[in-house]
């Protein structure tokens, strides 16, 4: 499918479904709704289809949807939504191809991150990139040589599930670091710290320096061009910049770190416009 083709986008999430109708990376009108998470699968699904009517016009040409699992890219099925219970085992490709008449296509939200950064974001340029989410959890997209990088069973970019210390990385690396660690809430840290509190400056300073060591897992097997951080926790980077920086000096071959760039997200739609492009042909 051609890059000016009008296609639909789709962002769903553990507790909400936002769907955009796109043309040329322009998004023409969007559309948000919280989803009954603790539903039947029946009717989260319905939801998913009520969102997409709601932007659907008969020159849309396809749809692409990134959902927050393991998806089976080629075939269309969604596997075990953590934050959907009844969602075991979704063939929402054919129930959206059937519902609507015009092709969909699917991946997970890290890589649908990953693909829209890498289009239309700060990824663009790069020939090797990483989209990393550091929210709730932390996972990655990936893109190498200008192509998206799924692996075999679509769960390529997991780094936050590589053992560290006691635990595993996204225990220390993502927003469940506040909770696990120091028993409070991320975003109380943030408020804190953005008052100049000592202590939450000095959390969110920690925080920063096991990041980097969770980076330094993706400098070692992938050495990308740049970096680009999403999700809530990347919001408050000033405030671990510095110590992450200092961590990632110490990585064993300094070159890397002397040309890498890490950047933060700012298109707040940049889920919706990747799984959108899922519906273009590969960029070469």
């Amino acid at each position: 499918m051609e890059s000016d083709a009008t296609v639909i986008g789709v962002d769903l999430g553990g507790t909400k479904v936002q769907a955009a109708r796109v043309q040329a990376g322009d998004i023409k009108e969007s559309q948000k709704q919280l989803i009954s998470s603790s539903g039947k699968e029946e009717q989260v699904v319905g939801e998913v289809k009520a969102v997409i009517s709601a932007v659907m016009t008969e020159s849309v040409s396809g749809i692409g949807i990134g959902v927050p699992s393991v998806v089976d890219v080629e075939r269309g099925i969604v596997y075990d939504v953590q934050n959907i219970p009844s969602w075991k085992e979704v063939h929402l490709k054919s129930i959206l191809e059937k519902e609507f008449g015009i092709p969909v296509s699917m991946n997970n939200d890290a890589n649908c991150f990953a693909l829209g950064e890498y289009r239309f974001g700060k990824g663009a340029g790069t020939r090797n990139f990483v989209g990393l989410i550091i929210g709730t959890g932390m996972a990655a997209g990936i893109v190498l040589n200008g192509q998206l990088y799924n692996g075999r069973h679509g769960g390529a970019g997991e780094f936050g599930m590589i053992p560290y210390r006691d635990q595993y990385v996204e225990y220390y690396a993502s927003g469940q670091f506040f909770e696990n660690v120091h028993q409070v809430s991320g975003l109380t840290v943030a408020q804190q710290a953005a008052s100049g509190d000592a202590t939450a400056l000095g959390q969110f300073a920690e925080y920063g320096r096991h990041l980097a060591n969770g980076i330094k897992s993706i400098l070692y097997t992938l050495d990308p061009d740049k970096i680009v951080l999403g999700g809530s926790v990347s919001q408050s980077y000033a405030f671990f910049k510095d110590a992450l920086w200092e961590e990632l000096s110490t990585f064993a071959y300094q070159p890397i770190i002397d040309d890498l760039q890490i950047e933060v997200s700012e298109h707040p739609m940049i889920p919706v416009l990747g799984a959108s492009s899922l519906c273009y042909a590969p960029l070469a």
